[in-house]
């Protein structure tokens, strides 16, 4: 069953920093429909059909950030997620391929349109699609890491199902 957390426990602060950072980059802000009745931070937290996860700038990231679509797809608790070094999101023979779009990123700023496989926790495959990766900066223009918004299956790449979506 899915955990659906209050809107208090929803961690505004850092969806709006991943939100801006995004916008910075993309021009626009994260998917969400504008007729949402709550806020739209809780809305990419609790009911995006896209996964959006974040990493810090440690010599060897850890997550700092899931929403619920991403832990669903992952099958991690958000405590496991977080503890967890992201480079194990991929498999062994994944990790050069995802390490070199990581180095894209950091020089570009952003990189869109990546599918490619990640590995949940019990070892299961699975695919991600259109992906968009981008470098994550604080308020002075320093780099705290990278963010990542993927679809778990093809079919609402680029869209969502509603009316209204900003």
């Amino acid at each position: 069953m899915k955990n659906t957390p209050e809107v208090a426990e929803v961690p505004i602060s850092v969806i709006q920093w991943l939100d801006e950072s995004y916008r910075q980059r993309a021009g626009e802000g994260l998917p969400c429909p504008m007729a949402y009745k709550g806020s739209r931070e809780e809305w990419i937290h609790t009911h995006a059909p896209y996964s959006l996860v974040s990493h810090n700038d440690d010599a060897d990231p850890h997550f700092i950030y899931a929403n619920e679509c991403a832990l669903a797809c992952f099958k991690y608790s958000r405590e496991e997620f977080y503890a967890m070094p992201s480079r194990f999101s991929a498999s062994s023979l994944d990790r050069v391929e995802r390490q070199a779009l990581l180095e894209v990123v950091t020089t570009k700023g952003i990189a869109s349109g990546y599918t490619g496989f990640r590995v949940d926790r019990n070892g299961g495959s699975f695919t991600i699609h259109d992906g968009i990766v981008w470098e994550v900066l604080d308020e002075n223009g320093v780099r705290k890491g990278q963010a990542a918004l993927f679809w778990p299956s093809a079919a609402p790449v680029g869209r969502l199902e509603l009316p209204g979506v900003r």
